[in-house]
């Protein structure tokens, strides 16, 4: 499809209207293996993942899984998709139980050249609002890129770091996440698809998943921080059933730079940015003074 006919689809827009319910937020909490937070309470970030998905009934699915293309998203026919990285800011917590509301906008469409081939960019817009309130502002890069063997390793060694959580991506917890965030992409739980058809070694570990591990072991273990900024990268996949670790480290006041991987090298690079609880109080206090 030429880049005039791709420009159509900047612009495009919907809306999603969710009540955060909390028979999800328990189940997130579950996939997790963490506490479940109360109707009103803050969800923890990136939890807000698993809301804001408009069901698509089984016939408007494409063979990869993924809602057909031509619709929100431009077709990009005989390309596999991936959740290539994306930035947020988080301005304000979404509370649980609390009605909310996503709208989101393609914003841009890029084609590149990239080691295997022709990479369609497509950028989304994300805005999440609650009683008004904007709370989270993202941008998500998704990639289609042309049938090829997928990049397994990293020529380079993970970094040192000041912290260090391991995992072991099972495929119990893919598909629980799959269920939890309502994404049918075949490649995290169809082991013949995923396989044959896309050229994979094993099931893929969501690119969203591992920020999510990435954030939740960095407020775990700065649990005075509170993260404001963050942007994301995947540089190659994990695979099911292989651990990996992430790791971060604070470069300097108010920033982190973290990473996931294993033994093959860094898979996701993030930084955050990120403000200390207690001056954050003291700085509203200030302010709030006459």
């Amino acid at each position: 499809m030429s880049d005039n006919a791709l420009a159509r689809w900047i612009g495009n827009r919907e809306q999603c209207t969710d009540h955060l319910d909390g028979a999800l937020v328990a189940r997130v909490a579950a996939t997790f293996g963490t506490a479940c937070p109360a109707p009103g309470e803050p969800l923890p970030p990136l939890w807000h993942w698993a809301f804001f998905q408009n069901p698509v009934p089984a016939d408007g699915l494409g063979d990869d899984g993924h809602p057909a293309r031509g619709g929100f998203l431009p077709p990009a026919d005989d390309r596999n998709r991936m959740w290539a990285g994306g930035r947020l800011d988080f301005l304000a917590p979404l509370k649980a139980g609390v009605e909310a509301e996503r709208v989101s906008t393609v914003s841009d469409i890029q084609e590149k050249q990239g080691r295997t081939g022709s990479l369609l960019f497509v950028t989304v817009r994300h805005e999440y609002r609650q009683r008004g309130e904007l709370c989270i502002r993202e941008e998500q890069d998704i990639v289609y890129r042309q049938p090829a063997p997928p990049k397994l390793s990293l020529d380079e060694p993970m970094p040192e770091a000041d912290w260090s959580q391991s995992f072991d991506p099972d495929p119990v917890l893919l598909f629980r996440y799959s269920a939890v965030t309502f994404n049918g992409h075949r490649i995290h739980y169809d082991w013949p698809y995923v396989t044959g058809t896309e050229g994979y070694p094993g099931l893929v570990v969501h690119g969203p998943l591992i920020a999510t591990l990435q954030l939740q072991a960095f407020c775990e273990a700065n649990p005075d921080a509170r993260p404001t900024r963050m942007a994301y990268r995947g540089l190659r996949p994990l695979i099911a059933d292989q651990p990996f670790q992430t790791t971060g480290l604070v470069t300097e006041a108010g920033r982190a730079e973290l990473t996931a991987g294993n033994a093959d090298g860094p898979a996701h690079r993030a930084t955050i940015e990120f403000q200390n609880v207690d001056l954050a109080s003291a700085e509203f206090e200030e302010s709030s003074r006459p």
